[in-house]
């Protein structure tokens, strides 16, 4: 019997398939009930997507690395392998620097988030923004030389490589390169990229007043969904280069880049290549991840012409803007500076700039044929480095020091291109350059031979409580971030400005702390950071013999001391916490909930969804809120690290109700008398039913010592989260 299929292969007859794979034919658990918690962001930690084994270790890989063969591979494919997709001028170089811009560029300091680090543009929703239509080829060229050396290289690292190489094959002295970032195998499913629901929805949506670029909804750094800074024809598609250089100042800031170096990587970016927009954008197919299968990952597809030189349509500006668009030189500065410039439309129907009048010999030659030449072109992001006053004075600054704006332009290609990497631990490369930079956030290597115990048995006498301890180590910890690798314990930067006087720190409090601790420090010849997290290991240790057990707590000792004079105070204002659900603390009311505040702090920690359930439950019973609350501190054992908090929780001799501002009672069922008080991150972890699962775990009476366990290892896994050098 005949069975029709549609184009995209599924049967018109019923389907005998339960739907268990369609992923579009039934709801999530999120889209049936949308104000659940969701905690795919944590399950992000899980390694089951991971192709390879638990033992690969990419650090290892890399040291069987031909780092020069590797090299002249990609400098190689600038101007080779031109049959299938033709370079504009046969070279590559532009279309290489705009894939690894565009994956680094996602980045934005707020929370970290983005960036280059994990070769995330392989997967949705960056492979098929429309900001980055045809850089499926650009990966695609990459292929052959991925295959050839496999697991010696992540896709993350050859994506920064090639951008690198582009430059340095046109004539640019690079700062650096280091190899070291590690593949991610599905989505990043944590990264708000912004609420709307269409493509390059109008940026109105994410300002209070897109007149105030300041007003940008946090964290988010792109102007509109689906554009990596901002929209090149101006704010919302309307020319006006002041306007467009304030939001591309907002942007770059977002994206820890200050004025000068936005200046270099703005010129620096479209010295080389072109833009494309000579053809009809409308009439292009699907992007790569809605495409049908027989293109194999490819999108964009032009249905009526080549889709490659002339008839090339991504952005829909069409031009090059400087005379020699593969060549590294000062042409972008002399061309902006030496012509006077007016808005038009290019064939696509874009607004773009071009010059009024221009000899025929400073036109760039035709991507196909060099006898032609054609209009240069700049976006409204260009004619802001012409006509915002600042941006102006630096722009002539380079044009007349072309030396200076090279070196300028390498560093900030070097920043953008590393800022995601974090300490010089995780490097890797005979590139690396000897020069420790402040956003790379440096720390000394800290002494490592010797008494830990004489150290401990100091701090135990010190006088200092289990709360105070254990509360300090966790603050000068949590500001890790595995997003871009910074913050942490190493460096003590607790210590220094901004941290010592952030709210969630209770300044005074902490400076009692240290105040005992540093001279502990001194007298043994060790850095604060250690003894820091010595104390806390100290208290959890106490608390687990208040609960009659004896449990040693893991320690590595090696951390340094940090200085003010290696901390970009600015930059470290961004890790501040908002709220702390681990210590019970909000500093003030937010949109979104307190648990969902909490999921993300436990996310950029590294923290499982476990992991995460431990840490509250032990946290509560040590008592280490902020303040010394009361609130989910179910114990009448305050100070022993027992499963108390999971008991009682689940204890049905009590029944919970909705007190005043956030807070919640525990009333005994029988004579409702208050018990005990809490918050809706407590009671989060008793209603929400995955939640629940790992509460049952812990409150049952064989997992008193699974419980200990488990907290200990979250809590060096917390402690050693900057551990590179380990």
């Amino acid at each position: 019997m005949e069975n029709k299929m549609h184009s995209n292969g599924s049967s018109m007859g019923k389907c005998p398939f339960g739907h268990g794979s369609n992923t579009a034919s039934s709801k999530t658990v999120t889209e049936w009930w949308p104000e659940t918690l969701n905690l795919d962001i944590l399950h992000q930690h899980d390694t089951k997507t991971n192709p390879f084994g638990k033992d690969f270790n990419y650090q290892e890989e890399l040291k069987k690395l031909d780092v020069e063969a590797l090299k002249n591979d990609v400098r190689n494919l600038m101007t080779d392998s031109q049959d299938w997709w033709p370079a504009d001028w046969g070279h590559y170089g532009g279309l290489m620097i705009r894939m690894a811009w565009h994956a680094a560029g996602t980045y934005r300091v707020a929370d970290g988030r983005g960036g280059g680090g994990t070769g995330n543009q392989r997967f949705a929703p960056l492979n098929s923004w429309p900001d980055n239509a045809s850089l499926d080829k650009a990966r695609r060229l990459l292929w052959p030389i991925k295959k050839k050396y496999g697991n010696k290289v992540s896709w993350a690292d050859l994506i920064i490589l090639a951008g690198t190489m582009a430059y340095e094959s046109m004539g640019l002295k690079s700062y650096g390169f280091a190899f070291g970032r590690e593949d991610i195998w599905h989505p990043e499913k944590d990264i708000y990229w912004g609420a709307e629901k269409e493509w390059l929805a109008p940026s109105d949506e994410r300002y209070d007043s897109v007149d105030k670029p300041n007003t940008m909804q946090n964290p988010l750094a792109a102007v509109q969904m689906g554009l990596i800074y901002v929209n090149p024809e101006g704010v919302n598609g309307n020319p006006d280069p002041i306007k467009t250089g304030a939001q591309v100042r907002e942007t770059f800031k977002r994206m820890a880049m200050n004025d000068e170096e936005t200046v270099a990587l703005t010129a620096g970016g479209h010295t080389v290549g072109k833009m494309h927009g000579n053809g009809d954008a409308s009439i292009l197919g699907a992007d790569p991840e809605a495409a049908n299968v027989e293109e194999q990952g490819f999108g964009w597809a032009n249905p009526t012409k080549t889709g490659v030189g002339r008839d090339a349509v991504t952005s829909g500006i069409e031009g090059a803007w400087t005379t020699h668009p593969t060549k590294w030189d000062n042409g972008y500065f002399e061309m902006l500076f030496n012509h006077e410039w007016e808005s038009v439309k290019s064939p696509a129907g874009a607004w773009q700039w071009e010059p009024v009048s221009i000899a025929e010999e400073d036109k760039p030659v035709d991507v196909e044929d060099s006898s032609i030449r054609n209009n240069p072109a700049m976006t409204d992001a260009d004619m802001a480095m012409k006509m915002d006053p600042i941006y102006r004075e630096i722009s002539l600054k380079f044009k007349e020091d072309f030396e200076g704006f090279s070196d300028a332009f390498a560093r900030a290609w070097f920043k953008l291109t590393h800022r995601d990497m974090g300490p010089k631990d995780r490097w890797f490369g005979p590139d690396l350059p000897q020069e420790d930079l402040i956003w790379q956030d440096p720390i000394p290597k800290g002494k490592k031979d010797y008494d830990v115990e004489a150290v401990k048995a100091k701090i135990l006498d010190s006088g200092l409580s289990i709360s105070d301890m254990v509360s300090t180590a966790w603050d000068s910890a949590r500001t890790f971030r595995g997003s871009d690798f910074r913050g942490g314990a190493n460096g003590a930067r607790i210590r220094l400005a901004p941290q010592k006087d952030w709210s969630g720190n209770e300044p005074k409090r902490l400076q009692k702390v240290l105040s005992v601790l540093e001279p502990i420090a001194k007298a043994f010849g060790i850095s604060v950071a250690d003894t820091i997290v010595l104390a806390g290991n100290v208290g959890v240790e106490k608390a687990i013999k208040n609960a009659g057990m004896n449990v040693s707590v893991p320690f590595a000792p090696g951390r340094g001391d940090a200085t003010a004079e290696m901390t970009d105070v600015e930059s470290f204002e961004y890790l501040e916490p908002k709220a702390d659900g681990f210590r019970n603390w909000q500093k003030e009311e937010y949109v979104v909930s307190p648990e969902e505040l909490l999921l993300d702090r436990a996310q950029l920690m590294g923290l499982t969804a476990p992991e995460m359930t431990a840490l509250i439950g032990g946290m509560r019973i040590i008592g280490t809120n902020h303040g010394g609350t009361k609130h989910g501190v179910f114990t009448e054992n305050e100070g022993a690290l027992t499963n108390d908090f999971f008991v009682n929780l689940t204890d049905m001799a009590y029944k919970w109700k909705p007190a005043k501002d956030g807070i919640y009672e525990i009333l005994n069922r029988k004579t409702s008398e208050v018990k005990w008080t809490a918050t809706r991150i407590d009671l989060v972890f008793g209603s929400n039913s995955i939640l629940r699962s790992y509460v049952e775990v812990y409150a049952q009476d064989d997992s008193k010592e699974k419980f200990v366990n488990d907290f200990v290892d979250a809590w060096v896994k917390v402690m050693n989260a900057d551990r590179f050098d380990l």
